[in-house]
């Protein structure tokens, strides 16, 4: 597990670390790309040079150089660009006189001390050393010593060496005792931040102690500690408490925040952070990690806030408290098997809207977890699974759908091949079976539905020439152990029952491949030598019988939206690629379109007209929902991307609709980087579409007021901007600004503006944050201050900065 340096406060350790930084978290596309993607910078690399040696004498053996040498007993007096190395250290002075009989030298004047064991070095103005000891005495010295680098995305890097100095040094083996010291990875003589304490005690390569020490920026002190600890090694760890933090927030009032990490042994180890809110209350974070064996490990995350409420202008009080759980862990296991799971909980959506740190988690209304144990051979796949969705449809308490496996499984087969003599033949399944639950406001089934479902296919291919026909044929046998009650039963019984349900179905496709056009054209110079342009016509045909009770079907998952069609699909890809004069080849621009037309528009009785259908051949073109009323074709879905050169692309994916005349939805980024220049945009747009008739002049107060039951997909009008300067590990000044517009409520839903000032070996940075989501209107500034290869203290956490 990763090391973490410490301050050691009354017997503890105290960490430079304000936050571990564990885990992953999930970016909205809204959010563009963000640190350590396409467009940021890649880490510096940062490598440990190695001390250059030559014909180093074998072990045992110590030789002796210089100008001028007398011998005087055991002692050699050597004078003028003195030396005595043995196979692990190199002392160079002006003067030394060694003692071959002990091994002791005794060095004065200019003296530079080389331990090749560790890779240290040493400047004195004087060293007494013992080389058959391995110790020694260093008066008025300096040095330099190399620690573990930890390169990655976010984490401020230097090739810097530890640089200590002090009046005078011991050392002890491995070991040196520093008295009157400092130690830094800035250069100096002017640093930008020390440590300066009475006594270090160092083991390159292992770890660092500072007593009584204070830790300066120049020479203004920040933090005082009774015994600081660094980890210098590549995975040893310490318990600590973290440092301490302090902000402000107008929501919450003064923060102040602390922690503790407990390093249990190597296998497992647990962070607490309790933060008090002046105007809220308590928050409390837990983290607690493990890897019991060598195969598996876990991470488990709790955080929760008791809160006393967001006082209001008439003197009550709201309450936002909750709390959120996640876990995540996997595990190699016996037989081929393995096992994966994340699981997450949350409270209540008001708690993740007041007390969240990101804008994504803010407007995400989704809580999902799954877990499973899988195996896969040959041309099979085993997999046993548990799912939990959540979804919260308000702020509402209780107004959420939970749909959960208890569990499923599921036994499948991709294609294999059983013939190759008149024609060629396939067979694959998927088969499942398993326990499910729905639960919503309006209804909710039993503790445990039973659902079955296999679907064996075989499938062929025909070929002429460059044009290929495959046509699969597959029959689909479903059980439900429930079902909703029929339109007349609802009348007068609960909406659910126990009735049983079976669903039969045929599948007949056929994918008509047809031939590629191409042609090689000479490029501008803008792009390069070379232009191939492609065209990939494709057509499709699928047909779907037996689905005779599609509005009694429960909603699960996707497994639930099959119902009868008859379809065509077509669809047509233009595709641009240039070969850059130095041989490069670069896809930079692609166009997509597809449509389908429904010869069954009615979906075998299954659509509903006035209101929101969903089937699984709908989904399969595009997430949003078009099918409101019986129609015979699709939207056209596009699809297009452009990336003339690397650091730069535009993506634009967009459902016109010939039914209604317009573009219906829309999605637009555009990225781009030039040296350490970048700027991001994204526009996204659902169009409002009502379900009941609504008179032209008073369209857009409906769309504004009118609840989602009444309206095909929620509208929704979002422009998304960032721009910037720098990168995380670039010396000097950096720069970045991202903003979130929603034009439907005409709000600026989220701004974040930071300033970070990166030198050699440490880094300063300001962040100003404004939330404007629902009920919440914050303002928050963080700041940070970052020790290049150590870690970072303040209330800016890495995971939350532009870069």
């Amino acid at each position: 597990m990763a090391s973490l340096p410490k301050l050691v406060l009354a017997g503890a350790a105290f960490s430079l670390l304000s936050s571990l930084g564990w885990g992953q978290v999930y970016r909205s596309p809204i959010l563009g790309p963000g640190p350590g993607s396409q467009q940021a910078a890649p880490p510096a690399k940062v490598e440990i040079p190695k001390l250059p040696r030559k014909d180093p004498p074998p072990p045992g053996i110590v030789v002796m150089r210089g100008i001028r040498q007398e011998k005087e007993g055991e002692v050699t007096h050597l004078r003028e660009n003195a030396e005595v190395e043995s196979s692990d250290y190199l002392l160079v002075a002006d003067e030394i006189d060694y003692n071959e009989d002990l091994g002791i030298a005794e060095a004065r004047g200019h003296v530079h001390f080389t331990n090749f064991l560790s890779g240290e070095q040493l400047w004195a103005d004087r060293i007494d050393f013992s080389f058959k000891e391995s110790s020694g005495t260093f008066y008025k010295v300096h040095g330099s010593a190399y620690g573990k680098i930890d390169q990655r995305p976010g984490i401020l890097t230097t090739g810097n060496p530890f640089l200590f100095e002090g009046d005078w040094a011991e050392k002890f083996k491995d070991r040196y005792v520093l008295h009157d010291a400092l130690i830094t990875n800035c250069e100096m003589p002017n640093a930008w931040w020390t440590l300066r304490a009475p006594t270090i005690d160092l083991i390159p390569n292992e770890r660092a102690l500072a007593y009584k020490s204070w830790l300066r920026l120049k020479q203004i002190p920040l933090l005082y500690a009774p015994v600081f600890y660094k980890d210098l090694s590549s995975n040893a760890r310490r318990s600590g408490f973290l440092t301490p933090n302090v902000g402000n927030s107008n929501r919450r009032g003064l923060m102040f925040g602390l922690g503790y990490f407990w390093a249990i042994n190597r296998s497992y180890d647990l962070t607490y952070r309790p933060q008090y809110f002046t105007q809220r209350g308590l928050a409390n974070t837990v983290d607690f990690r493990g890897k019991p064996t060598e195969n598996s490990d876990f991470n488990a995350y709790v955080y929760g806030v008791r809160d006393r409420g967001l006082l209001q202008d008439d003197g009550t009080r709201v309450k936002q408290g909750g709390y959120i759980i996640s876990v995540t862990g996997k595990a190699l296991l016996p037989n081929g098997f393995y096992a994966r799971g994340v699981f997450n909980y949350l409270s209540s959506l008001t708690f993740r809207q007041a007390f969240t740190e990101s804008f994504n988690e803010a407007v995400v209304s989704e809580v999902n977890s799954v877990g499973f144990v899988k195996k896969d051979w040959s041309t099979y796949h085993l997999n046993l699974v548990f799912t939990r969705q959540q979804n919260f449809q308000s702020l509402a308490p209780g107004d959420t759908i939970l749909v959960q496996k208890l569990p499923q499984l599921e036994f499948d087969s991709r294609e294999k091949q059983i013939n190759t003599k008149v024609l060629p033949l396939w067979i694959s399944w998927d088969t499942s079976a398993g326990l499910v639950r729905r639960t919503q406001p309006l209804f909710q089934t039993r503790q445990s539905v039973q659902r079955f479902d296999a679907q064996p296919r075989i499938m062929t291919a025909l070929h002429w020439k460059d044009i290929h026909l495959i046509p699969a044929f597959s029959i689909r046998e479903t059980y439900y152990g429930a079902s909703f009650r029929t339109a007349a039963e609802q009348q007068s019984g609960k909406e659910v029952t126990g009735n049983d349900l079976n669903r039969f179905t045929r599948e007949f496709s056929a994918d008509l491949i047809l031939p590629t056009l191409e042609r090689v054209f000479d490029a501008p110079k803008w792009i390069g030598s070379k232009v191939k342009h492609s065209i990939e016509p494709r057509a499709s045909f699928r047909t779907v019988s037996g689905v005779k009770d599609f509005n009694r079907i429960i909603r699960f998952d996707e497994m639930d939206l099959l119902a009868n069609t008859t379809e065509v699909e077509v669809s047509l890809a233009n595709r641009l690629w240039a070969k850059t004069k130095s041989g490069e080849v670069l896809d930079f621009f692609s166009w997509e379109l597809r449509q389908k037309r429904y010869l069954d528009p009615d979906f075998g009785g299954a659509l509903i007209p006035g209101q929101r259908n969903v089937f699984l051949t709908s989904t399969d073109l595009t997430p949003y929902a078009f099918l409101d009323q019986i129609r015979h074709y699709s939207p056209i879905v596009s699809s297009m991307r452009i990336q003339p050169r690397p650091g730069f692309s535009v993506e634009w994916r967009d459902d016109y609709d010939p039914l209604r005349g317009k573009i219906t939805n829309s999605s637009i980024t555009a990225d781009a980087r030039v040296d350490n220049y970048f700027v991001s945009l994204g526009h996204n747009k659902v169009s409002c579409v009502p379900l009941v008739a609504v008179d032209p002049s008073q369209r857009d107060q409906f769309c504004a007021d009118a609840p989602s039951g009444q309206l095909l997909s929620p509208p929704s009008n979002q422009l998304r901007g960032m721009i910037g300067l720098g990168q995380e590990n670039r010396r000097g000044w950096n720069a970045g600004f991202l903003a979130i517009y929603d034009y439907k409520t005409a709000t600026m839903q989220y701004a974040n503006t930071q300033l970070t000032y990166n030198t050699s070996c440490c880094a300063f940075s300001g962040q100003f944050r404004r939330f404007n989501i629902g009920s919440r209107n914050e303002n928050q500034f963080r700041v940070a201050f970052v020790i290049a290869n150590i870690g970072s203290f303040g209330t800016l956490k890495r995971q939350e900065r532009l870069f």
